[in-house]
């Protein structure tokens, strides 16, 4: 069982990095920090079992990932309030290649793109994306290939067209 300021300490070391992952895979950092805040919510509701699971961290991640999957169910009345309300404020880069990284990945198809997060800037293991996912090996092992292989040609693109070199930021 957590603790009051164990939790604290749980979601204080570990908040910033769900809601980076679940930017990197959503696109959206609105929604990621939204889904994360209610993925915390609910495992302080779980506290007292939190800490029987394999990774408490993954166990959010999972949960937020879950519930942004869930909101688009309801994504017509989110498009008729941006077309009352017009576009969000841009998200403003750390670095030049951020935005190139972010568009890159959200250019990838969904599962892709979330296999690609979780291994490559979450760093799992295949066996741990497999059970997060709930996907077979293989199925991880064809996505993260034809992710890595979109980006590759997105990059070159980038490189092709500008000065011959990509970014260091990315």
């Amino acid at each position: 069982m957590l603790h009051a300021d164990e939790f604290d300490e749980f979601y204080t070391s570990t908040y910033r990095r769900v809601v980076g992952q679940l930017y990197a895979m959503l696109g959206d950092l609105n929604e990621a920090e939204d889904a994360v805040q209610e993925a915390y919510c609910r495992a302080w509701q779980r506290r007292t079992k939190l800490n029987e699971y394999d990774s408490p961290e993954a166990w959010v991640r999972t949960v937020a990932y879950r519930i942004a999957v869930s909101s688009w169910r309801r994504a017509r009345n989110r498009l008729a309030a941006h077309r009352r309300h017009g576009p969000q404020d841009p998200v403003h880069a750390t670095g030049s290649g951020h935005l190139e990284l972010i568009g890159a990945l959200a250019g990838l198809p969904y599962e892709q793109r979330r296999v690609v997060v979780l291994h490559h800037l979450v760093g799992l293991p295949l066996a741990d994306i497999c059970h997060e996912t709930g996907s077979p090996l293989g199925t991880v092992k064809s996505r993260l290939a034809r992710g890595r292989q979109a980006l590759a040609q997105h990059f070159t693109e980038l490189t092709d067209s500008a000065d011959g070199r990509i970014s260091e930021d990315v």
